[in-house]
């Protein structure tokens, strides 16, 4: 999918991780496929799907760089595959059921790109299984984007979306792979190398809600705090997770009968 008549814009790589999730790959691929920006790698990791994933992915072939279906150990190990297949200069991580929120949506972010950034974020909008726009992250969470981002951010936890985060390939470390929040360790190791940090005021993605961890609530607040601790200090972040409580606490209650991340 790469242009022949690449600008003087960096390359990004966007990867596609999917696992029988033929419903929703269209979806991703096509948002990929509209974007008018000339100087993408499309990049798709599949687990072995057999549900007809593979037969989708046969068809948009024409426009994937590189794709790969065979047993993963699990997602992280699937997303770190596909970051030793990506060739971009920047990485952008678009999983089956997540879609780049406009068409000129790439365009936007690196319309803010200088040559010492490392990192171009923005926000998510968040949307049911019917694709109803139910507000950003920002508006639906206790963790809301910061005007600057730096890995000190994060000391709370996630406060910038992973589909909505694109740093430079060779910051990014692979993720660990027995931890929920894989995520966050991967953004805060990507964002201590970073020199320059650029809000790209714009929405970047559109994230399908319920994702892993999520759904698997209290292993991943576990596993938060262990990765927390490793960055930030045990006593410190003792006391960050006694004030992410009183947070998530007075939030839901102002949020009552509203929707929510």
């Amino acid at each position: 999918m790469t242009s022949k008549n690449t600008t003087l814009r960096p390359s990004i790589s966007i990867i596609t991780v999917t696992y029988n999730a033929g419903d929703l790959f269209s979806l991703t691929a096509e948002s990929v496929i509209a974007q008018d920006y000339s100087n993408i790698e499309y990049v798709v990791v599949d687990g072995g799907s057999e549900d007809g994933t593979v037969d989708l992915i046969k068809d948009y072939a024409i426009h994937i760089d590189q794709w790969v279906s065979e047993p993963d150990k699990g997602l992280y190990d699937a997303m770190n595959k596909g970051l030793k297949m990506a060739k971009g200069d920047f990485v952008l991580f678009l999983n089956a059921g997540d879609i780049l929120h406009k068409s000129n949506t790439l365009t936007k972010v690196f319309n803010h790109y200088e040559s010492t950034c490392d990192v171009l974020y923005g926000e998510v909008m968040l949307v049911d299984e019917n694709r109803k726009p139910l507000g950003t992250r920002s508006e639906l969470s206790t963790q809301k984007l910061p005007a600057q981002l730096t890995w000190s951010s994060l000391r709370s936890g996630m406060v910038v979306s992973h589909q909505a985060f694109i740093p430079r390939k060779t910051l990014a470390p692979n993720y660990i792979e027995d931890n929920l929040c894989a995520d966050i360790d991967w953004v805060i190791h990507c964002l201590k190398k970073s020199r320059k940090n650029i809000h790209s005021q714009t929405i970047i993605s559109d994230y399908l809600m319920g994702g892993l961890s999520k759904k698997r609530h209290q292993q991943s607040m576990k596993d938060r705090y262990q990765v927390l601790k490793k960055h930030y200090g045990a006593w410190s972040n003792f006391w960050t997770h006694v004030g992410i409580i009183f947070r998530a606490i007075i939030f839901k209650i102002k949020r009552r009968g509203k929707d929510s991340y």
